[in-house]
């Protein structure tokens, strides 16, 4: 099992986590771990090798995943895991995804084609939707232990990249900020961070 990916992704970085709290729990458990390599790979290999020309992708033997949630799902689901069982996990899951879409899209077409939310109503729908959902979240009851489930795993990702990237402030989103402090002392979480300069 191979599945394609850059350091700098959220989407993929969820995976890579699993992965290894995957590994931890069956060496815990002495049983064998799942074996998978990462290769990682850019924005024009993936334009070429992925479907949907994004990455994370996934390839099992005649089986290729297109999507972060996808191979999640069957990470969890072959190592005997449930998959999302709480809907309210699965909600926020739901809901960080739209977040992290609409500030991936906002990154790249800044990056790409210079447009900034301020020079586009589109652009500026997506910002306020990022800025609603973030002070919802922010309301919610979030974990104070660890392990995270994959609804707050794909939350600290979503976080810590858009601070990265400088898309967000946690300014006055005090929950959500404590969350991420939470989330980066978990060595599964820190070892996976993007790489600095990136």
């Amino acid at each position: 099992m191979k599945i394609y990916g850059s350091y700098t992704s959220p989407f993929v970085r969820h995976c890579r986590i699993l992965l290894s709290e995957l590994q931890r729990c069956a060496k815990d458990k002495a049983r064998a771990a799942i074996d998978c390599e990462f290769i990682e790979t850019d924005l024009k290999a993936s334009t070429t090798l992925s479907p949907t020309q994004k990455v994370p992708y996934l390839v099992d033997g005649d089986l290729i995943l297109s999507d972060s949630s996808s191979i999640i799902k069957h990470l969890r689901e072959i190592s005997g895991q449930r998959f999302m069982s709480d809907i309210r996990e699965y909600d926020l899951f739901c809901m960080v995804n739209t977040i992290l879409d609409a500030t991936v899209n906002v990154f790249f077409i800044e990056r790409i084609d210079g447009l900034k939310p301020c020079d586009s109503q589109y652009l500026q729908r997506h910002q306020n939707r990022v800025a609603s959902a973030l002070a919802e979240i922010n309301q919610r009851t979030l974990p104070t232990t660890l392990p995270l489930g994959d609804g707050h795993i794909r939350l600290a990702c979503y976080l810590d990249w858009a601070l990265f990237r400088d898309r967000i402030s946690l300014t006055g989103l005090n929950n959500l900020a404590a969350f991420l402090t939470r989330a980066r002392a978990w060595d599964i979480f820190a070892s996976t961070a993007p790489p600095q300069g990136a």
